[in-house]
Formats: structure tokens, sequence, C-alpha cells
């Protein structure tokens, strides 16, 4: 694993902010997170970049700023698949690493959904977020910046 230049956040439904903020305080890696404006918040940490609040406004901002190395935390696999081609690693608020190798899985299982959806025949969504996914997440988010660090 290349060291990780930077963290973006696609923050706007983001449930582990506080967990990011807490963690990259202890590797002092720069963290940005990126909303959109109809997600300003008075509680804020870190360093934030607001756009506009059309439609996938902030995935546009992260993909065009994304470099290889960068580690995005985002629950948009659309937006994970674009990224895991530039190189640039990708970890979900549940803890998941994306690879480029599921891309393919994720993606169609996606699409499925999406058509059933319009023929009228609704899948279940993902599972509520849990205490669990959130310990996850931060375990994981720790073992990747110690892996290239060999901190925390």
């Amino acid at each position: 694993m290349q060291n990780i230049s930077k963290i973006l956040v696609d923050a706007d439904a983001c449930p582990v902010k506080d967990e990011i903020v807490q963690v990259g305080i202890k590797s002092h890696d720069e963290i940005l997170f990126v909303a959109s404006y109809a997600h300003r918040s008075k509680k804020q940490q870190g360093n934030w970049i607001y756009v506009d609040s059309e439609q996938d406004e902030v995935d546009f901002y992260i993909y065009k700023h994304a470099k290889a190395s960068d580690l995005i935390i985002t629950q948009d696999m659309g937006l994970a698949g674009l990224l895991v081609k530039k190189g640039v690693y990708v970890l979900s608020p549940r803890g998941t690493f994306v690879t480029d190798e599921q891309m393919d899985t994720i993606l169609y299982s996606r699409y499925v959904s999406a058509k059933l959806c319009r023929q009228g025949t609704y899948t279940k969504g993902p599972k509520a977020f849990s205490a669990h996914d959130r310990q996850c997440f931060l375990t994981n988010l720790e073992k990747i910046l110690s892996n290239y660090k060999g901190i925390l």
C-alpha cells in the first residue's frame, strides 16, 4: 500500500465523522470533509468544503480532486467504482475496503436492484447502521493508516 496523501470524506450522510476526526488527530493525516450546503452543520471538526446542493455535486468534487493514494470514505458504490480505477483507496462507513476486483459484482447488484425497482419490485436496502459497523469502520481505518505509517 502506498502512502496515503489525504483523506476525503463524502460527508453528506456519513455516520462516522466523529470517528474519522478521532483517528485523524492521532495519525496527523489531512482530512477534508466534502458536503453540500444543504448539509451544513454547526458542529464541525476538521476541514470542510461545501459544494452546491445539486445531485451528485459532492461526488463530482471528490472525483475531480482525488488522486492516486488518497483514501476516500464513501458509501456511494458508483463513486467508489470510478475512484478505484484511479488508484484511490476506498473505505465504506461500515469498514469495508473496496477493491477493483469487487466492483463488477457490486455494480451489477446495484443495477439489478434498480431494474427491479423500475419494474415495481422493491428489494431490501442495507441494514440499519449498528455499533458493530461503527467499530468495524474504526478498526479498519486505523489498520489502513497504520499499515503505511507504522503508527496507531
